[in-house]
């Protein structure tokens, strides 16, 4: 694959960082206004690292955009005559619709947006992915190059902002339930350092036990509680005092601010 990251901040980066450790592309375009910063990224061989975007589009087939959402269609319209059949054009940027690019660049071009979280640093983003009706030809593309760095999922492009609040939201929302782990912890004898170890390898567990078995959670919830036991004495006083009930009323909340940011 030819690759060009418009915008290689980072998001770009960790997309690039992916991509080049699978062995992803054969040639890599990164662009950036100021490029000392990304310059190392030409020890890779086949990286090319320019501030000129329109190079960038000339030379590669997968187009995926990483650019600050007041930038982008300033770049789709310096672009937009260069592009080919051959493009497909990836699109990562929060809230910039589909119809709205269709409407610089023509609906006649792959177009998928995807949604990854920070998580992608690591390889371990949970992708959320949709397109125009043409991008359907090209979303299994898209895929295998988000599942370089998690999981995807496509999903119809009216939920994107949900999946946003779950998905990108959602990773500040888990942190919040690690740092109160870690400080139950603390407050029953462990260090610091030794609270947040536990805290974090446990949601892990729990995370992996679920993806690996396709468990319900209350599967696994049950293969933990005993009658009379501590387990359930721990969920049922989480409950009187509104966890699942917090955590639901933070979800909506987040949705409704992000409904109301994009009709302001």
């Amino acid at each position: 694959m030819k690759v060009a990251i418009i915008g290689a901040g980072n998001l770009g980066l960790a997309i690039a960082k992916g991509i080049l450790h699978s062995n992803g592309a054969t040639t890599m375009y990164l662009t950036k206004r100021n490029t000392k910063s990304i310059q190392e990224f030409e020890k890779y061989g086949n990286v090319t690292v320019t501030s000129d975007n329109q190079e960038a589009v000339k030379n590669s087939d997968i187009l995926i955009f990483a650019v600050q959402p007041g930038h982008f269609t300033t770049i789709l319209e310096q672009t937009k005559d260069l592009l080919t059949e051959k493009h497909v054009i990836i699109s990562t940027i929060t809230g910039f619709r589909i119809p709205r690019i269709e409407e610089i660049i023509g609906s006649d071009k792959y177009i998928i947006r995807s949604m990854p979280n920070t998580a992608i640093s690591v390889g371990k983003s949970m992708t959320c992915i949709c397109s125009n009706e043409l991008g359907k030809k090209r979303i299994d593309l898209a895929k295998a190059i988000f599942n370089r760095m998690g999981h995807t999922l496509e999903i119809p492009e009216e939920q994107m902002q949900a999946a946003t609040v779950i998905c990108a939201s959602g990773i500040a929302f888990w942190m919040r339930l690690i740092r109160a782990t870690t400080q139950g912890a603390i407050q029953l004898g462990f260090d610091a350092k030794e609270a947040q170890e536990l805290a974090m390898h446990t949601c892990n567990g729990a995370a992996s036990l679920l993806i690996e078995s396709g468990s319900h959670p209350e599967e696994e919830i049950d293969r933990v509680t005993t009658p009379k036991g501590c387990t359930i004495e721990g969920l049922n006083e989480m409950e009187h005092q509104g966890l699942s009930s917090s955590l639901i009323k933070g979800i909506v909340s987040s949705y409704e601010k992000i409904s109301h940011i994009r009709k302001a």
